[in-house]
């Protein structure tokens, strides 16, 4: 072993002893072991607080989508009855337009059919009337030749009368003959 004297007048032995403490392992200092179990602690506390916080935030995270897909569930569900009442509507509004359209063509032909009767009735009328129209001309005119006729005949018949009998005797031949007149009219 070495001696060195310092100047105060100490000595240092120097020796292996001396240079095995200077190269001592690194794992034997205590600031190694501070270090450590500061590094050990942080994880520790990183381990039970991180998956805590990751947990919170998942838990977090599906809230929220189970939201979502409960809020669009719900909006799907809204949806779906809208659409149906609108097909309901149109479906009745389709029926009530053919229901309209059915009552006016059977209207329509019921108006047709009654314009259709009243026109044959009103030419029927016109034609009875046109008939009986024709059927008094026709009478008036009968009437009219069997007036004229008697009296051409009973002019002929007075110059003939006037001719060839005596006044006595043809005044009482005109008046059988005026008598007798309304039997042969009818």
């Amino acid at each position: 072993m070495d001696e060195h004297l310092h100047e105060d007048g100490t000595s240092t032995a120097v020796g292996h002893e001396a240079a095995g403490h200077a190269e001592e392992a690194f794992y034997q200092s205590p600031e190694f072991w501070v270090a450590i179990a500061f590094f050990a602690f942080v994880a520790l506390l990183l381990y039970l607080k991180l998956p805590a916080m990751i947990g919170k935030a998942l838990d977090k995270r599906s809230a929220a989508i189970a939201l979502q897909i409960d809020e669009a569930r719900r909006l799907r569900e809204e949806a779906e009855a809208l659409l149906a009442q609108y097909q309901r509507k149109q479906r009745e509004a389709q029926s009530e337009a053919a229901a309209i359209v059915a009552h006016a063509e059977t209207e329509a032909k019921r108006i047709a059919e009654e314009a259709h009767k009243a026109l044959a009735a009103n030419i029927a009328r016109r034609e009875r009337l046109a008939l009986d129209k024709i059927g008094q001309a026709e009478a008036d005119a009968v009437k009219e030749v069997r007036n004229v006729a008697i009296e051409i005949a009973t002019e002929a018949a007075r110059k003939v009368i006037a001719q060839s009998i005596d006044p006595g005797k043809a005044n009482a031949l005109i008046e059988d003959a005026i008598r007798e007149l309304p039997k042969h009219l009818h």
